[in-house]
């Protein structure tokens, strides 16, 4: 169990009602700082956001002689990539286990050096996320990989050379991988099955900007042309869809109103249509989204998410919680992540009904259906929920937990909230702005 100062006593019942905002995406920003290492020039990136992550990656880049500073706006970052240099794995080392962001110091790092490290990697366990595929990718490229006990090590003896890859399942991890390591890579790389993200675009547009060709096909085949040299860039940070639509089930969950300035229409299309088929409410203008519970009963949906433009696997645990006060027999069935789904054993100790099932239900099948994963759930409402003692199980899981802890009555206490600073920027002060009843024990918050 944790400590006192990583624990949230949550008093449930009362809506979340108020603004906030979000800024740039977790699963942009410490991508597109590491693609500053690629540069000859300095970048400034904006719109960031004060993330674990972000700590994390600025501390990888410093160790490796690139100098962060922060820039004339709030949220702006300088990161000058002039005095690369090799880090002490010792130091490399301490970072292990904090983010899975290191293996994509790969590419970069043997372009700029010729070498790199790779400590292990951590992460939220939420399934198989493999990196073997990454190594396999570099290989490709023509790197040179040892294993040693303490993480892998890295070497590329002449310049690394275009590939075609094609990936078994579009992997986000994979394809950023690939991008990074093609840009300077000698020739033509022809990446086939590659995630299309939003995120995804946006690091393609980032490294555009320094000097990139790459162009996107209609069947998900990305194609990078090597040049010998990238500049520097200038970009503000696309907002983070994932955290919006957090905050629009927190919403729908607590039968509150919750205006989350930043949010942007085009990119949670998706989530948008879900959400109005759950009986949420919600308003669109050009500084936001304002997301709300109309009053009356949720209706029950069968919901599967994939890979984007299909809904994000992200968005299904905290849309879940609101789901337990729809009426009727909802159906989840999770494709990306096969350990994604449980988290729900605590909304069922609160007073949920969750049923999972290894089958694959409500939809077509998936590369889960076979191999006995417990990725498909039943969720039967409308249930009222109950304040518990909740232990944090990952990120968008812990926002989860939440979500449920201020739909509830009673009390609950939710341990790990630490966890959730990976990706949710000050989201205690945001809590509180909407009119939570929560507090940090011995903190007088």
């Amino acid at each position: 169990m944790t400590g006192t100062d990583d624990v949230l006593l949550v008093h449930g019942g009362t809506p979340l009602e108020g603004e906030i905002r979000v800024r740039g995406a977790k699963n942009l920003v410490p991508k597109a700082m590491v693609a500053a290492l690629l540069g000859s020039e300095p970048s400034r990136l904006r719109n960031v956001p004060d993330i674990r992550d972000v700590r994390v990656v600025r501390g990888l880049l410093q160790l490796h002689g690139v100098t962060v500073r922060p820039g004339e706006e709030p949220g702006e970052l300088v990161l000058d990539p002039t005095h690369v240099e090799s880090a002490n794995i010792a130091d490399i080392d301490a970072h292990a286990g904090s983010s899975r962001i290191p293996i994509l110091f790969c590419g970069p790092l043997l372009h700029r050096l010729g070498h790199a490290f790779i400590p292990g990697l951590g992460g939220c366990d939420i399934g198989g996320r493999p990196i073997d595929f990454h190594f396999d990718v570099l290989r490709q490229f023509g790197a040179r990989i040892e294993k040693r006990d303490d993480g892998q090590y890295l070497e590329a003896p002449q310049r690394l050379r275009g590939c075609k890859i094609r990936l078994p399942y579009p992997s986000v991890g994979s394809t950023e991988q690939v991008l990074l390591t093609a840009v300077l890579a000698e020739g033509v790389t022809e990446l086939s099955n590659a995630a299309v993200e939003p995120e995804i675009e946006d690091l393609i547009c980032v490294l555009q900007k320094m000097g990139a060709i790459i162009s996107i096909q209609t069947d998900r085949t990305i194609r990078i042309t090597g040049v010998d040299r990238l500049s520097g860039y200038t970009h503000r940070a696309l907002p983070d869809r994932l955290e919006a639509a957090s905050w629009a089930s927190a919403a729908l969950a607590t039968e509150g109103n919750i205006y989350v300035r930043g949010a942007q229409q085009r990119s949670m299309m998706t989530f948008l249509n879900t959400y109005r088929k759950v009986g949420g409410a919600f308003e669109i203008d050009d500084e936001g989204i304002r997301f709300w519970h109309p009053g009356g009963s949720l209706n029950a949906i069968a919901l599967e998410t994939d890979v984007h433009p299909g809904f994000q696997t992200d968005w299904q645990q905290p849309l879940v919680v609101a789901l337990t006060q729809a009426a009727g027999l909802s159906i989840v069935h999770e494709t990306v992540y096969e350990s994604r789904l449980g988290f729900t054993s605590a909304l069922n100790q609160m007073g949920a009904h969750i049923q999972l099932y290894r089958e694959c239900l409500g939809g077509s099948d998936c590369r889960f259906g076979q191999r006995n994963f417990l990725h498909s759930a039943v969720v039967s409402g409308p249930t009222k929920l109950q304040g518990a003692d909740l232990v944090i199980p990952d990120l968008r899981g812990g926002f989860s937990y939440l979500i449920a802890a201020l739909a509830a009555q009673g009390t609950s206490r939710v341990h790990g909230i630490d966890l959730i600073n990976r990706g949710y920027e000050n989201f205690m002060a945001k809590l509180v702005d909407l009119g939570a009843k929560v507090e940090l024990p011995g903190s007088g918050l």
